[in-house]
């Protein structure tokens, strides 16, 4: 019999903080309460501590906790920068030069380590350069993969939302699913907005996460619908 086909997203959002990880992770997890070997990548990070196992960034951490598959850190974030600034200026900083070609090749190996799910998170927004002349985006066009977007519910959102989307759909790429996480207690016309991203993205919303003040994989799992993008 031969094997099921993975299944492997990109996840981007709309900014830097709007709740990638969160979503990541708790995809991750229900993909695991469906039988399905799981595992991720968090190509580039920046903002890491320095431990005696050497640099490690907490979102990327969360990310190796809900991977079924064995993975040492280093196959999850093979690029772990210290300053917590825009990863090519910390790159620079560091010494370091990040290239979409050496990404792919750190994801496709994982991609390849017998997962069913295999979740890539970028950094910040769609179009986050990696040096002069690349940005992460390059990354999901070099693998086409699909996206799944994350929309932080704040003003601006409307924007920001309409044009990361044409931006992935300008590369050739698929959007598969979005997902509203709203940012602040109280945004003035949260339902309006979220009404008007409805109609306006070219794909199903996944998950409308409320705001959570301290929000756990398990409680935004229960917000999200990964049969959306699942079999």
């Amino acid at each position: 019999m031969s094997r099921t086909k993975t299944e492997c997203f990109f996840v981007t959002g709309t900014d830097t903080g709007v709740g990638k990880t969160s979503v990541a992770t708790a995809l991750l997890h229900l993909a695991r309460n469906q039988g399905k070997k799981t595992a991720a990548v968090k190509p580039v990070a920046a903002g890491c501590e320095q431990t005696e196992h050497g640099l490690r960034n907490n979102d990327a951490v969360e990310l190796l906790e809900q991977c079924s598959v064995p993975l040492q850190y280093e196959q999850l974030n093979p690029v772990a920068l210290a300053p917590a600034i825009a990863p090519h200026i910390a790159a620079q900083q560091s010494g370091k030069r990040i290239t979409v070609s050496r990404l792919a090749g750190f994801c496709r190996g994982v991609m390849m380590s017998g997962a069913d799910f295999v979740l890539i998170e970028g950094a910040g927004g769609w179009r986050v350069p990696l040096n002069n002349v690349e940005q992460l985006s390059g990354l999901p066009k070099e693998l086409n993969l699909p996206v799944i977007l994350v929309v932080g519910m704040r003003l601006g959102c409307l924007n920001h939302a309409q044009l990361t989307v044409e931006a992935i759909r300008r590369d050739g790429l698929q959007l598969s699913a979005w997902v509203a996480n709203q940012l602040e207690p109280d945004m003035p016309g949260y339902q309006e907005n979220l009404s008007t991203l409805k109609q306006l993205l070219p794909a199903p919303c996944m998950g409308e996460i409320p705001y959570l003040p301290t929000p756990s994989m398990e409680l935004v799992a229960n917000y999200l619908n990964i049969s959306k993008i699942c079999q």
